[in-house]
């Protein structure tokens, strides 16, 4: 018990300290609450940008996309890896020259050093998400080729499993060039259910509100959240999830170490 009462205050300690070197502390972001900036290619929504105990830049945005249009002209990251999430409407992604159109609730996921683009080649005006990460530690373009490099993946692709309290969709599990591990997947969770009972854990954190609404812990504070909005979780910090709402809610939940 006094091992375990030890590593409790020692790991709250140093994450404490982390914390207070990092800019970015836990946090609900609102999608109502983001200004909207528009230049000559798309509307965007800046959510974050800071370091956080793991990351040296970590830099959250959504970009609107009318049809037909680019935000760019294909790029190549060296020091850091991209993940898109498709938000609305239906995008083509293409990286390191394959192509894929991807609808609401796909993925992409561009390693450092691989080229990609993103086009709207839908009908009407597509949103999707953008995370961009570089690591506090070396990059490791090895461990990421080993374990698959860059890929796409369709949200009607991806296996649903029931589970006690909804269901989930499993998207990937793996080391990139910037980190020892990440790991994404979807919770459906039933109307007035916890995720979990309030816990604490390295990894830092990511949920992304599909649908419904439901009320955040983090750290003995309650925040509302509702379909759009964004949660940053850093490590360490005491957390869950409760669907407050009528009907089953639904969130992408992502969390990484390095």
């Amino acid at each position: 018990m006094k091992k375990l009462l030890i590593f409790f205050v020692v790991f709250n300690a140093s994450t404490l300290m982390a914390q207070q070197k990092d800019s970015l502390p836990p946090h609900v972001y609102e999608w109502g609450a983001l200004a909207v900036i528009k230049d000559e290619t798309r509307l965007r929504r800046q959510v974050m940008k800071g370091s956080t105990t793991a990351l040296s830049l970590f830099e959250v945005y959504a970009t609107t996309l009318e049809p037909g249009k680019a935000p760019h002209l294909p790029k190549v990251y060296d020091d850091m890896d991209e993940l898109m999430i498709v938000k609305e409407g239906q995008l083509k992604i293409t990286i390191k020259g394959e192509s894929k159109i991807l609808g609401p609730g796909s993925v992409a996921f561009a390693m450092a050093g691989d080229e990609h683009g993103i086009e709207n080649t839908g009908n009407t005006s597509a949103i999707y998400h953008v995370f961009k990460y570089k690591s506090k530690f070396a990059m490791n373009q090895e461990r990421a080729k080993q374990n698959g490099g860059s890929f796409m993946i369709n949200w009607k692709d991806v296996v649903v499993e029931k589970t006690d309290k909804g269901k989930r969709r499993a998207f990937f599990n793996k080391p990139t060039s910037q980190l020892e591990k990440i790991e994404m997947h979807t919770t459906a969770l039933n109307a007035g259910l916890n995720s979990h009972a309030p816990h604490m854990h390295r990894e830092e954190e990511i949920l992304l509100i599909l649908r419904g609404s439901v009320t955040m812990n983090i750290g003995g504070t309650l925040y509302k959240a509702a379909a759009g909005d964004m949660v940053f979780l850093s490590s360490g910090v005491s957390h869950n999830l409760t669907n407050t709402g009528n009907e089953q809610c639904e969130y992408f939940a992502f969390q990484w170490r390095n």
